[in-house]
């Protein structure tokens, strides 16, 4: 699909810069990845290299409306996003103060910031030198879940699915984190009922 035709059906303005850099990744896309061996048709395709180059270029995106143009679940879309991401070699981060300020929630900034750094510590002390420097902690889903983790044990309220979609978290993927960073820094994040439990 056409990009310029894709951004009037995303509802968009014109931008020239995440058109062209939507282009690019779709260009990319289709000389280094076999999209269809993972179910990703054309649409979806460049529905998510749209995406990708809004995300680059930190222009605010529609995801809603992308996942519904993609023909895809939310589940699939979002598994799609990091295959393709992984596939072009993209980093995405996630900063825990846009994160706090987008949520809300600026007083979670040092917590979270808190419990990353203890986790990191705590995890890597059980992993012997060689893996521990192929370890990575970089992937969004570790900034969200410490986030969530911290919103929670200070009864902050947040959108656990709209967390897991900017940081295009699947939930399995979520839960496992949230599990073994709970498990680890129960002394940061944890909440007494779960202890009992």
């Amino acid at each position: 699909m056409e990009m310029k035709a894709l951004e009037r059906r995303l509802g968009m303005a014109a931008d020239r810069e995440v058109l062209r850099k939507a282009e690019e990744l779709l260009h990319l896309c289709r000389m280094e990845f076999d999209a269809a061996a993972f179910g990703i048709g054309d649409v979806c395709r460049s529905v998510l290299c749209f995406e990708i180059a809004c995300s680059m270029m930190q222009v605010p995106f529609d995801r809603q409306k992308g996942i519904k143009l993609s023909g895809l679940s939310d589940k699939a879309y979002n598994r799609s996003l990091t295959t393709v991401q992984n596939a072009l070699g993209i980093r995405t981060s996630l900063n825990v103060r846009e994160l706090a300020v987008q949520f809300g929630c600026v007083r979670l900034i040092q917590a979270v910031q808190r419990v990353l750094a203890a986790y990191k510590e705590r995890f890597l002390a059980t992993f012997p030198e060689a893996r521990r420097r192929s370890a990575d902690f970089d992937r969004p889903v570790f900034t969200s879940v410490a986030f969530y983790l911290c919103a929670r044990k200070q009864k902050a309220s947040i959108d656990k699915a709209k967390l897991m979609e900017v940081s295009s978290t699947s939930d399995p993927e979520f839960s496992n984190v949230a599990a073994s960073m709970t498990d680890i820094c129960f002394d940061l994040v944890g909440v007494e009922k779960e202890k009992s439990e």
